[in-house]
């Protein structure tokens, strides 16, 4: 076991390693007045007058001959460690950087290495406010390094640790501002593919800054096998969801699908993902498709954030947003019509949207704002989807499952309980399609909208269904946007419910 060092020796090795000069350490140390000093109080002073760090006097402890400076960057403390480097806060001339190095068992490999100099050198053309801009490239073979602006502040992961739950317009500007970034650098051809809360920085002005683009791609993911060994889970994400929706590697909509899930994972304070260690269990792709709804989480999320969400992870790429360009757009829209919707006590006009213009699913719209929809279905599945859908809308919507019950909502009420009733008669069968007649005969309720989802092969409740001018059958399985526009349709005559009271 090696003894412990004495003062002379501590200073001995700070001196000669270079972070600091010895006429600068003897002035610092000579404060302490005269005799022997112990070497605790010697490593106070230094550190307290600012000549050396708590990472630099660990180092020189260890007897470290290197590792002090990276070029003519001075090390000043580790601020990050990934899987593939490590970021350091550094000084250069009084100005300060940060350093990210890459890590020593991947720059022995010639093709890692390689790939870490070439996305630097991708990064420098990378200048925009919200991406985290690289300097210089240092292409040493024994230790390359990456110098980047050193952004005072902290993560989005750290963020939304320490908070919880982010404010809705909180988390609509940060993702708007990662959402520019990204828009800028798929201008010039790249992608990020590693997106995730802790490569967001949040500068002490409040300002989301993109970091690490393209690092995730150190491995070979065309070969499952090899990508089931890639060292960067998020990578694995990727390849994961390219290869089940069978589209090609770099697919642009693929950073449209991870920035939804840091919009998610900013408003419910978890990933929609589910998160695991088992790499094989990342390529399953049901993690894709099984995302809970927002509102478990978030139950008075407004309906246009929901359908923001939906339209980023939608799993069907054709039906997804399809470039960051364009989640710019959307992100931004959103934005403003719920700042014209929050204005205070003065109601603002609805505007109504026709059924001519329910065309692609992915344009967010709030057509249902204003209006309740009563659902009377026995399937836990069905009754979600159609939820989360007309949510998304802004419709307020009502799950009943037993259609008598529902009948007896609308029972001597001073004011309806919905402004349409839409009973599923997969299931409910008969029970839907007496409920259904009865609520068209009722002169209570003969003048309320009314829908039933059935199956065509249900011939006898197709035939028996009365039919009117407010009723409307539609088939399953269900189209959404039929749904939608069959709504509107039928909600046409029907005044809106002012704002608070639905």
């Amino acid at each position: 076991m090696a003894s412990p060092l004495t003062t002379e020796e501590f200073i001995n090795r700070v001196v000669a390693v270079g972070v600091a000069e010895r006429l600068d350490v003897n002035r610092a140390i000579g404060e302490l007045g005269v005799g022997e000093v112990p070497l605790v109080d010697v490593i106070d002073q230094l550190q307290r007058r600012g000549l050396i760090t708590t990472l630099q006097t660990e180092k020189v402890l260890r007897g470290d001959r290197v590792g002090y400076f990276y070029g003519d960057y001075k090390v000043l403390y580790l601020i990050g460690a990934g899987t593939f480097a490590r970021v350091y806060r550094a000084e250069k001339d009084g100005d300060v950087f940060a350093v990210k190095v890459l890590r020593k068992r991947f720059r022995d490999e010639p093709k890692e290495l390689e790939q870490f100099l070439r996305e630097g050198k991708m990064g420098l053309k990378l200048k925009h406010p919200n991406i985290v801009r690289i300097i210089d490239v240092v292409a040493d073979r024994h230790n390359p390094f990456l110098v980047m602006e050193f952004i005072e502040g902290q993560t989005l992961r750290e963020l939304v640790k320490i908070r919880g739950k982010l404010p809705v317009d909180l988390s609509l500007k940060l993702i708007h501002e990662v959402a520019q970034g990204l828009a800028f650098a798929a201008e010039l051809g790249i992608s990020h593919r590693d997106l995730k809360l802790s490569n967001v920085l949040i500068s002490s002005s409040g300002v989301a800054k993109l970091v690490d683009f393209g690092l995730a791609a150190l491995a070979d993911r065309s070969n499952p096998e090899i990508v089931a060994d890639c060292p960067n889970a998020r990578a694995i994400d990727y390849a994961a969801l390219e290869r089940g929706t069978n589209v090609r590697k770099d697919d642009p909509r693929s950073d449209v699908f991870f920035a939804g899930n840091m919009l998610y994972h900013m408003l419910a304070g978890t990933p929609a993902l589910t998160e695991t260690r088992d790499r094989m269990a990342r390529l399953n792709v049901s993690r894709f498709q099984d995302i809970r709804p927002i509102q478990d989480y978030v139950p008075d999320i407004p309906g246009l954030v929901n359908q923001l969400l939906l339209n980023t992870m939608e799993f069907n790429p054709q039906l997804r947003i399809q470039s960051c360009k364009s989640l710019v757009s959307a992100v931004k829209g959103v934005m403003e019509d719920l700042k014209r919707g929050g204005q205070g006590p003065v109601e603002q006009p609805k505007v109504k949207v026709n059924a001519e213009d329910v065309g692609d699913d992915q344009i967010i719209t709030n057509e249902g704002e204003g209006y309740i929809v009563m659902f009377v279905e026995s399937k836990t599945d069905l009754q979600n989807a159609i939820r989360e859908r007309l949510k998304a809308r802004g419709y307020r919507v009502l799950i009943i499952s037993d259609p008598r019950r529902a009948l007896a909502r609308f029972d001597d009420a001073m004011e309806p309980p919905a402004d349409c009733v839409i009973f599923g008669a997969a299931e409910l069968g008969n029970d839907a399609l007496d409920a259904y007649n009865e609520f068209a005969e009722s002169e209570q309720t003969q003048n309320i909208p009314a829908i039933m989802l059935v199956d065509p092969r249900q011939r006898h409740i197709v035939e028996k269904a009365v039919r009117g001018s407010n009723r409307t059958l539609l088939p399953l399985p269900l189209s959404v946007k039929n749904l939608r526009v069959t709504l509107i349709k039928l909600l046409s005559g029907t005044e809106q419910r002012p704002a608070g009271t639905y």
